[in-house]
């Protein structure tokens, strides 16, 4: 049924663009808005009878939200069974990371050299010969 209705949506969707891009358009722009265009026609009157490519526009429309809404619900039915075989974008996992041991309080690196943990010997002066 997704599958279905997702290509009915592509199908009508590419039908919607070819039927927009085809209608004439009838105010030359916001100079005819305006009153800059001439003849009789105003703003929201004189539009005359919608013809079939206008027609189409709105039934293509109406269909275009229809599937929208159809796919929306088929998709969030299919993320709540848990469709998609098991797999989720983030996977889950039960086993947590091992713990870390506490760090050392002594400054040295708990050998009592104080020589940062190179096992008891002590570092070299630095410039020193």
């Amino acid at each position: 049924m997704y599958v279905v209705m997702l290509i009915l949506h592509v199908v009508v969707s590419l039908v919607l663009m070819v039927v927009v891009l085809l209608q004439s358009g009838k105010g030359r722009g916001l100079a005819g808005a305006f009153g800059g265009g001439g003849g009789n026609q105003t703003l929201f009157g004189g539009r005359g009878a919608v013809d079939f490519l206008g027609k189409a526009t709105w039934v293509l429309g109406g269909a275009f939200m229809l599937t929208s809404l159809t796919l929306a619900v088929l998709t969030s039915a299919k993320s709540v069974t848990g469709g998609g075989g098991g797999k989720g974008l983030i996977p889950k996992t039960t086993s947590s990371a091992p713990a870390l041991p506490p760090p050392d309080s002594s400054p040295g690196g708990g050998d009592g050299t104080g020589g940062g943990g190179t096992g008891g010997t002590p570092l070299p002066a630095p410039g020193g010969n």
